[in-house]
């Protein structure tokens, strides 16, 4: 078979977990962080942009049936794909992290009901959530996720302290009054509450957790993609995030009903660097690391999914996925030895290691795989046009990877940087042409402010990953990595005034 005809019919997969969810068992490589999330020894799952958490996320969404053999009925509480259900609440969001505690509890609330009725749970504690729920107008016979938010946020809005004392509300619209929707309040009801029939949602999911204990079920409700939600608002994000881990810390005493949080963990960082002393009690964590072995495992993974490979090379893919030195060896016969030739120069896999790490320092999958999948587009092109001619067994040259990159380093600037802080556009397009290593007064003279001001901008620019900060706190310097050198055209070099 002609190389050619292998890279043609040769695939690494999609970067993102939503582009692939339809083959996503076919590439997903299982890892320890996926056998403890699938047991539920653990809840919170934090790693780097790109690192494989919605892939975990999308994973467990497809194994919804698995999960049900062991009686955990999966409700997911976020849009796998498309538009994210909490992005709504940016244009008109809750005025403080109080609301939202509230808001993310009786969303659970309402979907827990909802799923109840779906699966026709009956029992007695069942039918006394679904009458809360149905009084509160929570309950829809063809609900989704957008619904249930929508239904909540309505309801909220009936919840005055004059309206919940007498059982009387005000129209939102005439201001006149009416009578009040459903009777959940956010307190322990006073006697005359109850008498009034209110009570309070801490009830309603001591309801649920009877329920699901009465039949020997569990409640795993998944949340993903929060870092897209509030994307365009950061005070926003801070709000809803602590208030949606403190309502996590609550749901630690329900035995049958757990959260699983996938989140980013440079947010996580930014809301507990400003006032999370809860921070300490949540221990059920996985953080997603990945280094040079286990990402060289997921490349050859990839390669061994396609039987042309594995026919071409005479592979034995469960051989070469149980031996690292074997992965090594087939990488080498599949890429060349290096990209930038010469005795001081890195490996092939070290230098592509190298071009795709961020200012953080976190090699993750998403730009790996991106690399190699321009890689193959180019290679077939410099094939078919007769302008490489490859060595020994080897499907790739280096030109393909040093053009490749041009196109990494162009999408991660454009659909990471510039699309989540727009703000930062700006102070990113000075800085076009310029030097890779940048100290205060240089950055000063770039953007034309003082150094204090360039410092404050650079630590930022070091925080979202672009700078990597080297020097010390006396005397800074502030280096670009290769992932975005291409992009911005960056030279090799210090800067000087």
């Amino acid at each position: 078979m002609k190389k050619e005809e292998i890279l043609k019919s040769s695939s690494f997969g999609k970067r993102t977990a939503e582009e692939e969810s339809n083959n996503l068992e076919k590439y997903f490589v299982e890892t320890d962080e996926w056998r403890q999330l699938f047991k539920g020894e653990d809840d919170i799952i934090y790693g780097p942009k790109g690192s494989g958490k919605s892939a975990l996320y999308a994973l467990l969404s497809n194994r919804k049936d698995d999960l049900f053999d062991r009686n955990i009925l999966l409700i997911a509480a976020e849009n796998v794909s498309g538009a994210p259900v909490f992005r709504d609440l940016v244009d008109n969001p809750p005025t403080s992290e109080d609301e939202l505690r509230k808001l993310w509890k009786l969303y659970f609330a309402s979907l827990i009901g909802n799923a109840f009725r779906d699966y026709e749970i009956k029992n007695e504690s069942a039918k006394k959530l679904y009458t809360f729920l149905e009084d509160a107008e929570l309950l829809h016979r063809n609900w989704n996720l957008k619904k249930v938010l929508r239904a909540v946020r309505e309801y909220l809005k009936y919840l005055k302290p004059e309206a919940i004392e007498t059982g009387v509300g005000l129209d939102p619209v005439s201001g006149l009054p009416n009578e009040l929707k459903g009777k959940i309040i956010f307190s322990e009801p006073s006697i005359k509450q109850r008498e009034l029939g209110f009570t309070s949602i801490d009830d309603l999911m001591r309801l649920a957790n009877k329920s699901l204990s009465e039949i020997d079920f569990k409640i795993w409700i998944v949340l993903d993609r929060l870092d897209v939600a509030f994307v365009s608002s950061e005070e926003l994000e801070g709000n809803a995030l602590r208030a949606l881990f403190r309502v996590y810390l609550d749901f630690q005493a329900i035995e049958q009903i757990a959260l699983k949080i996938f989140l980013r963990d440079d947010i996580w960082s930014r809301i507990s660097s400003t006032g999370f002393r809860e921070a300490s009690h949540i221990t059920r964590v996985i953080n997603i690391r990945w280094n040079k072995n286990t990402l060289l495992n997921l490349i050859v993974s990839r390669l061994l999914m396609n039987k042309e490979v594995v026919n071409y090379y005479k592979l034995n893919p469960d051989e070469v996925l149980n031996d690292i030195e074997k992965q090594k060896k087939i990488f080498y016969r599949i890429f060349p030895d290096q990209i930038d030739a010469g005795s001081k120069k890195p490996t092939a896999y070290d230098w592509m290691l190298s071009r795709i790490v961020d200012g953080t320092g976190a090699n993750v999958p998403r730009e790996l795989i991106h690399l190699l999948t321009a890689a193959r587009s180019i290679q077939l092109k410099r094939i078919e046009t007769g302008v490489d001619k490859l060595k020994d067994e080897q499907l790739f040259s280096r030109n393909s990877f040093k053009e490749a990159l041009n196109e990494v380093s162009n999408t991660r600037l454009e659909n990471t940087l510039y699309a989540e802080y727009p703000d930062l556009k700006p102070w990113l397009e000075a800085l076009e042409g310029e030097k890779t290593e940048q100290y205060p007064d240089t950055l000063a003279k770039i953007w034309n402010i003082n150094e204090k001001e360039a410092l404050k901008r650079a630590k930022k620019l070091t925080e979202v990953g672009f700078f990597e900060k080297k020097g010390t706190n006396q005397d800074p310097a502030f280096w670009t990595p290769f992932l975005y050198r291409n992009a911005l055209n960056l030279s090799q070099g210090s800067a000087s005034i």
